[in-house]
């Protein structure tokens, strides 16, 4: 059976036993043929521990059965909304699924662009996994290439953008997958620190740069509909809530206020601003008067 066919059998168990909770076999192998998820045919009990195992094995999620009842369901739910490669791969395989589905519509689905560079990803991930440097020549906007021998520490996607989490030899570095112009794979090993992790390295910030700038205790009302987004989907595992009234909501954040960040709150114009530290404030207002002196600069021409 190809593949892609076996992800889509794992999707649908998954977002089956997400949408009712709990089914017996019964029920999820009636439902599985009304789906006609394998044209029609019933799913072999075998076949579905087979299923339960790869899940657990690819996912993380563990599916158990109630003893009483005999009913299935997700026993660990919390992994569908972390941030792991499992949840970014099981979104990933949804998608898969759901776009192979829609060929006939495909003018009627709209894709947001992705960068230069994957042709790079697999040989990345390939180093990290034999634990061996790369060479890579590299290109910054508005400078010269330079090649680089560097030790992959792990992959990381940003807005759409995969970049490269590195050590020189004496410090660490991100680069841009889509400004490699080329990489290739050395014999020279490399062993990244036992107590070395990737996520915690990036949890003091929000998105790629990380830079020397200062924790923070960020605090920022909210307005209109803009509350409502941040709730859906929060800019930083550190957000809370911590008022609201019919006309905005304030939240914070602990972190690191890189460009990244101020880059992101800026994106929702108006409808975001800053309320303390005071000198996270001022720099924003900063920024906003740069851009309004540059706005007069365009009407007066």
């Amino acid at each position: 059976m190809k593949p892609a066919r076996i992800f889509y059998q794992y999707i649908w168990i998954i977002n089956m036993l997400r949408a009712y909770g709990q089914l017996t076999f019964e029920q999820l192998n009636e439902k599985w043929m009304q789906d006609k998820v394998t044209d029609g045919n019933a799913l072999q009990r075998s076949s579905f521990n087979r299923h339960r195992d790869a899940i657990l094995d690819m996912f993380g999620i563990i599916i158990e059965c109630n003893k009483r009842t005999y009913k299935y369901y997700i026993d660990n739910p919390e992994v569908m909304n972390d941030g792991s490669i499992e949840r970014w791969l099981f979104s990933t395989l949804t998608v898969h699924g759901v776009l192979t589905d829609s060929v006939a519509v495909k003018e009627r689905i709209v894709l947001e662009n992705v960068p230069a560079g994957l042709e790079f990803l697999d040989t990345l991930i390939h180093a990290i996994k034999m634990g061996r440097k790369i060479v890579m020549t590299y290109q910054r906007f508005g400078a010269d290439s330079y090649e680089k021998m560097v030790a992959p520490y792990a992959v990381k996607l940003f807005h759409q953008r995969w970049y490269l989490l590195s050590h020189t030899g004496h410090h660490y570095a991100t680069y841009a997958l889509d400004r490699m112009k080329a990489v290739s794979l050395t014999n020279e090993p490399f062993e990244m620190p036992a107590d070395f992790s990737p996520q915690a390295y990036f949890a003091e910030y929000f998105g790629v740069l990380t830079d020397n700038t200062p924790m923070a205790h960020v605090v920022v009302r909210a307005y209109d509909r803009t509350p409502n987004y941040l709730r859906t989907l929060p800019l930083h595992h550190s957000q809370c809530e911590i008022a609201s009234t019919p006309d905005y909501t304030d939240f914070s954040f602990d972190l690191r206020p890189t460009a990244d960040f101020l880059g992101e709150l800026l994106s929702h114009g108006s409808d975001i601003e800053v309320l303390e530290p005071a000198d996270v404030r001022q720099h924003m207002r900063e920024i906003a008067e740069r851009m309004l002196e540059r706005l007069k600069a365009i009407k007066a021409t």
